[in-house]
C-alpha cells in the first residue's frame, strides 16, 4: 500500500505560496510561471488558504472581478484539507472525490512538507498497478 511519503520522495517538495495580501494577477502570474493550478495562501508562515484555478474562474472570472486589484484573501478558499506523510493514497484519492478537491499540503508535526494533487496520486496508483502486473507476470512465468 503507497503512502503519501512515497509520493513526496519522487517530487521537489517545495510548495509554491503566496501572501494573503497579493493581487488574483499577482497569483495567476505565479500559477502560469510554475504551470500549477494551486497556491497555498500564507500570512508569514501559517497557512490561510489555497487559491486555485478553480477559485479564480468562480470567483474572479465569472462575476468579472478585476485581478489587478482584487486580493487574494477576499476569493481564496479558506477551508484547507491536508494529510500527513503516512497517509494512505487511497484514502487521500477518496478525501479528494469526495470533497471534489484537487490539492492537499502535507503537514507533519504542524510543518508543511509539500503538496500532492490528484495527478500524483493517479500516476502513483498506476506505477503501483504497473509493478503488480510486472510481479504477476514474473509469478506465471515461473510457475509454468
Amino acid at each position: 500500500m503507497s503512502l503519501v511519503r512515497d509520493i513526496l520522495r519522487r517530487k521537489n517538495n517545495q510548495v509554491a505560496a503566496i501572501a494573503r495580501d497579493a493581487t488574483v494577477y499577482e497569483a495567476t502570474m505565479q500559477m502560469h510561471q510554475h504551470r500549477i493550478g494551486a497556491l497555498l495562501v500564507m500570512d508569514g508562515d501559517d497557512i490561510v488558504g489555497i487559491f486555485t484555478e478553480r477559485d479564480l474562474m468562480n470567483r474572479v472570472v465569472a462575476v468579472r472581478r478585476d485581478p489587478d486589484s482584487t486580493l487574494v484573501e477576499d476569493v481564496m478558499t479558506d477551508k484547507v484539507a491536508f494529510c500527513e506523510p503516512d497517509a494512505t493514497i487511497e484514502g487521500c484519492r477518496t478525501i479528494m472525490t469526495k470533497h471534489r478537491l484537487r490539492h492537499l499540503p502535507v503537514i507533519e508535526n504542524g510543518e508543511l512538507r509539500g503538496m500532492i494533487s490528484s495527478g500524483d496520486i493517479l500516476a502513483r496508483e498506476i506505477q503501483d498497478q504497473e509493478e503488480t502486473i510486472r510481479y504477476m507476470h514474473e509469478y506465471m512465468q515461473g510457475a509454468c
